[in-house]
């Protein structure tokens, strides 16, 4: 891969595609949380983390540089404006708006990419955790996007749970807990998913992702 991420790059940095309101603030009202039809991730367990997993962890977390791609060639750059206009004609039936698309769908790509995940697999997780609901809360407190349990706030961040609310901040989460369960599961997927919905080694939940994974698969 040459070049792809520009993890250092402020917020001042000229956008491949204007992205506007990209560090949205994450305080939202009561009433504008949305309780997930089918939230997966509530039996998500919290596990004892060992010291230098979780410096890993919050390390990861850490940056908070927004993403800005960047390419080795022309050649990267076009496969990445491709995929970019195909996700957006696919995404456009829940997220009307093209800059909020735009945006969220950056956001994921540059998040898998840091994580070492299939982008793929990003979005199928998310299609089956939040159906793409930015404020989207299980009933067991699971919130946003990748549907992340508060108490990974306390373990890899400042243990302030809105934040999970904000865009990049839950898609992070979300990757950064997947990465690391993958890499407890030797690269496994269908375990890493399972530990991921907090029903490791049971089907329903890997395949319902690796079903959506499907739909968001590209080829260019």
């Amino acid at each position: 891969m040459s070049g792809l991420l520009a993890p250092g790059r402020g917020a001042a940095s000229a956008p491949l595609i204007s992205r506007r309101n990209w560090l949205m603030s994450a305080s939202v009202l009561p009433g504008s949380l949305l309780i997930s039809e089918q939230s997966w991730a509530g039996s998500q367990l919290e596990e004892p983390l060992a010291d230098s997993v979780r410096t890993a962890l919050s390390s990861a977390i850490t940056n908070s540089a927004p993403p800005v791609p960047v390419f080795g060639s022309t050649e990267t750059r076009l496969a990445y404006l491709r995929w970019l206009s195909s996700m957006s004609d696919r995404l456009y039936s829940r997220k009307k708006g093209f800059n909020e698309r735009i945006d969220f769908l950056q956001t994921v790509w540059y998040e898998s990419k840091r994580a070492g995940l299939e982008t793929s697999l990003v979005l199928g997780l998310i299609q089956v955790e939040s159906a793409f609901r930015k404020f989207a809360v299980s009933s067991v407190g699971a919130r946003g996007y990748m549907q992340v349990m508060p108490f990974w706030t306390r373990v890899i961040g400042d243990g302030d749970p809105s934040k999970l609310f904000h865009m990049q901040t839950n898609l992070r989460f979300g990757c950064v807990i997947l990465r690391h369960y993958l890499d407890r599961e030797g690269g496994n997927e269908f375990m890493a998913l399972g530990r991921y919905n907090g029903s490791r080694g049971k089907p329903p939940y890997p395949n319902a992702v690796f079903g959506a994974q499907k739909k968001w698969l590209f080829q260019g």
